[in-house]
């Protein structure tokens, strides 16, 4: 009974990655297409990462795969870091004459303000930050 339970609340956790996986990237895509928020450079590279995770999640989840979980991470964790140099910049640490969005879309162009603080970088990071503390207590839980 607990090996059923321990697989139940395992298959939870990876199904919980996937799902916010393809909530930000509906997120990413409504942003684009239906309030034709261009995106910068960082974004399209954020997008890189966070678009095969949708895929990767899923089929790790039919049947319950602790390989996804091996696959996904360095995703999560490269657009994690990504999405953290995206809001350094944001939020003016680091200078504009190192942003990588020189020409085109600026990266720190401001399109919403959610609550006040809540940022499009910033949803980005809290996005991965919760898919790579889920894939972690996913990959110490299954045997």
């Amino acid at each position: 009974m607990t090996r059923v339970y321990r697989n139940n609340t395992n298959w939870n956790i990876l199904f919980l990655c996937w799902l916010l996986a393809g909530v930000s990237t509906a997120g990413s895509l409504f942003f684009s297409y239906v309030m034709e928020f261009a995106p910068c450079v960082l974004c399209w590279y954020q997008r890189i990462f966070l678009f095969p995770l949708v895929l990767i999640l899923a089929v790790g989840l039919f049947p319950l795969d602790k390989k996804a979980a091996k696959y996904a991470f360095p995703l999560a964790v490269a657009g994690w870091l990504t999405a953290a140099y995206h809001n350094l910049l944001y939020m003016g640490i680091i200078p504009t004459n190192l942003q990588p969005c020189s020409q085109g879309v600026s990266c720190t162009e401001e399109y919403i303000s959610l609550f006040g603080f809540l940022s499009i970088p910033l949803l980005s990071l809290l996005s991965f930050t919760i898919i790579i503390t889920l894939l972690i207590i996913f990959y110490r839980r299954t045997p």
